[in-house]
């Protein structure tokens, strides 16, 4: 206090800086879609994506929990209904997904880097699975094209049949997109993050509700649109918690090492 009037502590400087930051956010999306793509459905055969599918399928029904058709039929009739869902797919996970990134670095810096390295760890190891397993998504398993499934499915690709804000079928959607990164889930893992990160740290309770309805919001885009089996949902959740683990583990051995640096330098960053 001096003369009544309460002094702030000044904020501890994080070695944070929000353009380093953006830099790495890009290079590391830039290397991210680049091998996604260049080892993508172009790379792989349809048979082998559609066998996979055909494996995840076996599974879901051996667990009594094979149901993404009915849930999709259900809903089918209503276009409005499902251009939203659509759209919702397409942007969500990345406009929710930046605006926790930006809150995180702008209100709690002391956390970022942890769930900054998680979102990082978590997105890479779902690169890994994609490769290891390339997974035919239902929208594409009656397409007698040139996805070479063609076999007798109920599923309706909504995007091509209903629209949204593009489409998979377009020319520069198909030199930049991977048809059969289906597991795991990174619209799921993504989503869970958000939630993780900003549930606990916004105060709003609508907000609240909000933030706590969206993965599972996330998970009937996914499957009301055939772009992931419910299973993706679930790869999605472990490569998450694998992230997060690994995420940490960097964290603190950053903080660790930038503490030692301080301590050398006499508290000069």
């Amino acid at each position: 206090m001096s003369d009544g009037v309460e002094v702030a502590a000044p904020t501890p400087d994080t070695g944070l800086r929000w353009w380093r930051e953006v830099a790495y956010s890009l290079a590391f999306y830039l290397v991210y879609s680049f091998i996604r793509n260049r080892f993508g459905s172009a790379a792989v055969s349809p048979d082998t994506a559609k066998d996979n599918a055909d494996h995840v399928i076996a599974v879901e029904r051996a667990l009594g929990s094979y149901h993404e058709e009915t849930i999709q039929r259900w809903f089918l009739a209503n276009d409005l209904f499902i251009r939203f869902w659509n759209i919702f797919y397409g942007t969500a996970h990345f406009v929710v997904t930046a605006f926790a990134l930006v809150f995180l670095f702008r209100r709690f810096p002391q956390d970022y880097r942890r769930w900054r390295n998680t979102l990082a760890f978590t997105t890479a190891l779902a690169l890994i699975g994609f490769s290891l397993f390339p997974l035919m998504p239902p929208r594409l398993l009656g397409d007698c094209g040139q996805y070479g499934a063609c076999i007798e499915s109920g599923y309706v690709d909504t995007l091509a049949e209903i629209g949204g804000l593009w489409s998979f079928d377009s020319d520069a959607m198909e030199s930049v997109s991977n048809q059969y990164a289906a597991m795991p889930s990174l619209h799921f893992a993504w989503s869970f993050w958000c939630f993780l990160v900003l549930y606990s740290r916004i105060r709003n309770r609508v907000g609240k509700v909000l933030i706590a309805i969206y993965p599972w919001a996330t998970v009937f885009s996914i499957v009301v649109t055939a772009n992931h089996f419910w299973i993706d949902a679930l790869g999605g959740a472990v490569v998450l918690g694998v992230g997060y683990v690994l995420g940490a583990w960097l964290a603190d051995v950053t903080e660790r090492r930038r503490a030692a640096r301080l301590a050398a330098s006499g508290g000069v960053p």
